[in-house]
Formats: structure tokens, sequence, C-alpha cells
């Protein structure tokens, strides 16, 4: 059974894995079961293309989860590696950049969540690094996508290149915290 460290990361696996017609998004209805007294998150929906039944199953692990845009705590994934993590840091990054550069500053905070989405799966990479080594070991790439990403731009997965990543992603954030008014206010 796949184990869910949190909701976020439950959704984003469901969208990571496309219909085998090809669909990718498909709305979901949510329910609680208890298996074998275990807690279980179960999302059902049909494919709005072929009209297939989706069904996931998720088990909750006993963590707390953290409160999005946050996918776990300090384990990596178990359902999503490396590379699908980053390549969703580079999609929703890319188009969360692209609106700011057609939003006026003074409500670029309307992009924070976007930016604050691609930091925290860029932050997902970095927990597949073991201790004592510079860079994520190919065999931790489980996925198509993954290692595609992983044999593209390797180097994307040393240590020194993520924190980069997280770096650069976190000052993008504070600078959004500094335009205009903020959400809530």
């Amino acid at each position: 059974m796949l184990i869910a460290r949190s909701t976020q990361e439950a959704h984003l696996y469901m969208d990571l894995h496309a219909c085998a017609c090809g669909a990718e998004g498909f709305e979901r209805e949510h329910r609680l079961d208890e298996r074998d007294g275990v807690l279980v998150a179960v999302y059902e929906g049909v494919c709005p293309e072929c009209g297939r039944a989706r069904s996931f199953a998720f088990r909750l692990t006993d963590e707390l989860p953290p409160a999005p845009p946050a996918f776990g705590g300090s384990e990596p994934s178990r359902i999503i590696d490396p590379g699908e993590f980053l390549w969703v840091g580079d999609q929703v990054a890319t188009d969360a950049g692209l609106r700011l550069l057609h939003t006026p500053p003074a409500e670029r905070h309307e992009q924070r969540e976007g930016s604050a989405f691609a930091l925290a799966a860029v932050e997902e990479v970095l927990k597949f690094l073991p201790q004592g080594l510079d860079r994520i070991p190919e065999e931790l790439f489980t996925s198509e996508r993954g290692r595609e990403v992983y044999a593209r731009t390797p180097h994307r997965f040393e240590r020194a290149a993520l924190l980069e990543n997280i770096a650069r992603k976190r000052r993008i954030l504070e600078s959004l915290d500094h335009v205009g008014p903020q959400p809530g206010a």
C-alpha cells in the first residue's frame, strides 16, 4: 500500500500518475477507511477523458503531517522520488515566474503560493541526500520521470546545487513578502 506523509503528498502523487488514457487530472472524492486497524485515506473519481474509475489508497504515517505547502517531515518520501520532486519544483517555479512577469508589483504577493510550493518540492529533494554524500545516489530515482530528470541533469542533485536552488527560491519568497499587501491583511 502507498504510504503518504501528508494530504499534500497524496495529491501530488495522484497528479503525477496519469490515467491509462493519459489524462492527468480527475475530480476526487475523499474518505477515511480503517483497514486492518490502520487508517487509510481513499481518493476516488472518474477520469474526465475516458470515464475509467480511478482510485488511490494511502496509509497515513503516524507522524503529524506538516502544514502545507510542506509534503512531509524529515524523512524522504516513499512514493515520490527526488527527480519527480525536482521536476515539480521546476514546473511550478516556471509557471509562478511567468505569472510574476505579468503581475503588477503591488499584486505580486498573490504569486506567493506557487513559489512556496516550488520551494517545498525542492526541499523534499534534499531529504534524499544520505549523510556524508554530495550527490543523491542514482538508485533512489525509481520513476521513469525521475530517472529522466536525473539522466539529463545529474549535477542538479548535488548538495551544493540543491542548496543554491533552495536559497534562490527562498530569496524569491522573501521578495514577495516585501511587496504589496500581505494575504489576509
